[in-house]
């Protein structure tokens, strides 16, 4: 059975079992498996994975609550009530949250807090105030028009924002009536079983939401269901993929919120120093592994060494150690194969003729976790391996531009489009840029995304919108209903 040691110091409930339909379930034929810090490479405790039939009683009771249950057919009102109570639950949590996050991912707890604590209520608390004011119902030209729930919703998570993603597709999907199973995954073990146990404090009616941390079988499994209306996905493109042909046969709803390759323009006339007080923490945050973290910076080619230097300096500088530590500034990678990917992907790049100029080795005062220095690679150019494929790890491509128009070339010169940041004292200018930026998102002079305003990017960066009115009407299915007034009046 799955155990827990007493020094995680954390109470979390249901390790040996899965939280489906509001109760705790123990599948006969579940797995238990190690959770392994990334900070020490040690098992920090043990848990059940869930299987198949795991999935298949999740979906079973989603569909009854959508096609059976209350919840599609409450009002939006009372759905609220419910949510909020959820979200009261969540954030009554967000100490012990933020810590079992940074026991089994990595993030520092300084980053869990403004993630989670500030980004997190944010949005999830603007959904709750959003969801009534929306137009659910409207009469046009003597035409019922109605936003109807899509039915029952497959959410899945990533690693890298467990907690914020609950405001950002779980409780949209919710607010609009949708049932739903909350797929996490297996790195999330302990804080989705935490968001579990919020979630049975908030008392849904029977069915409406289950969570399962579960593994690429079991998640392929119920990408493919028969049961499941819609896939609202964050991860890897390559994984959006393999959604849309899963769900393709049946024509299901997907939503995806993939990759990135996300530039940021520096433009000739900028103060280097107030440039880096954002372009620092937006292009090494979390280790990297944010999919709007701004890999690519792209550097007037008369200003090139200042770039590279102002970004060697600052990367240099950043603290790498024990992530409950309140000095550091960076943790461990969340995942072994991402420190394996990250050597392999600054390997390569110095195989193509980039130059290693800061980082590219595990630190030397770190004998054990999965840490790797956040690197700056110079004499990039856009068509090398590293400017075009998503690395999702703490690696800054530098690339050289000649002129305004050839920045924005390369900016757009990938398959990705989610976010993108110009750095110009000219305001009129980097605006004029940023309608020429195939990119969900734009910053101006800063770096980062809105997460209160529609959020999702362009071409394989995937499709759909999270965030704002927007992400809760992305759950919905438009119905017309139009009477025939004479039979009406007799």
């Amino acid at each position: 059975m799955a155990s827990h040691p007493a020094d995680l110091d954390i109470d979390v409930p249901g390790l040996d079992a899965q939280f489906i339909a509001g109760e705790w379930h123990r599948d006969p034929e579940a797995l238990d498996v190690d959770v392994i810090s990334p900070t020490t490479e040690e098992p920090i405790a043990q848990v059940a994975m869930p299987s198949q039939g795991d999935a298949d009683r999740a979906v079973a009771h989603a569909r009854v609550a959508f096609d059976e249950g209350p919840w599609p057919r409450m009002s939006v009102e009372d759905r609220v009530a419910v949510c909020t109570r959820l979200c009261d639950a969540l954030e009554r949590r967000l100490p012990r949250l933020n810590r079992a996050w940074t026991f089994e991912s990595g993030p520092t707890i300084a980053h869990g807090e403004m993630i989670n604590d500030g980004a997190g209520v944010a949005v999830w608390r603007q959904a709750l105030e959003l969801a009534p004011e929306l137009a659910w119902e409207e009469n046009r030209e003597g035409t019922r028009i109605w936003r109807e729930p899509i039915g029952t919703v497959l959410g899945v998570l990533t690693f890298n924002g467990p907690i914020v993603l609950m405001g950002m597709k779980i409780i949209p999907a919710l607010l609009a009536g949708c049932t739903v199973i909350v797929k996490h995954a297996p790195e999330s073990a302990l804080t989705s079983r935490l968001i579990a146990d919020a979630i049975a404090e908030a008392d849904f009616p029977t069915g409406v939401i289950s969570v399962l941390a579960a593994d690429t079988p079991v998640t392929q499994y119920l990408v493919a269901h028969a049961g499941i209306d819609m896939v609202a996905l964050t991860g890897g493109t390559a994984i959006g993929i393999e959604v849309v042909k899963s769900t393709a046969d049946r024509l299901a709803r997907t939503a995806l919120e993939l990759g990135g390759k996300s530039p940021a323009i520096i433009d000739d006339d900028v103060d280097l120093g107030e440039v880096m007080e954002t372009l620092g923490a937006g292009s090494s945050g979390f280790m990297g592994q944010v999919c709007v973290n701004l890999s690519r910076v792209l550097a007037p080619r008369s200003r090139y060494d200042e770039v590279v230097d102002a970004l060697a300096s600052h990367y240099q500088a950043i603290n790498i150690g024990d992530p409950f530590d309140s000095a550091t500034d960076q943790g461990p990678l969340s995942v072994l194969r991402a420190r394996d990917r990250v050597e392999r992907y600054v390997s390569l790049a110095q195989e193509e003729g980039a130059r290693l100029v800061s980082g590219g080795r595990r630190p030397s005062h770190l004998n054990r976790g999965w840490f790797y220095e956040p690197t700056v690679l110079a004499d990039v150019d856009n068509t090398m391996t590293i400017a075009q494929e998503e690395v999702f790890g703490p690696v800054t491509a530098v690339i050289p531009y000649e002129g305004l128009d050839q920045a924005v070339a390369i900016a757009n010169d990938t398959p990705y489009g989610l976010a993108c940041s110009i750095y110009s004292r000219d305001e009129g200018k980097a605006l004029e840029m940023a309608r020429r930026i195939r990119s969900g998102g734009v910053a101006i002079n800063c770096a980062g995304v809105s997460l209160t305003q529609p959020f999702g990017g362009y071409k394989q960066s995937g499709w759909g919108r999270e965030c704002g009115p927007e992400g809760i009407l992305e759950f919905t299915q438009i119905k017309q209903v139009m009477s025939g007034a004479s039979y009406l009046d007799s």
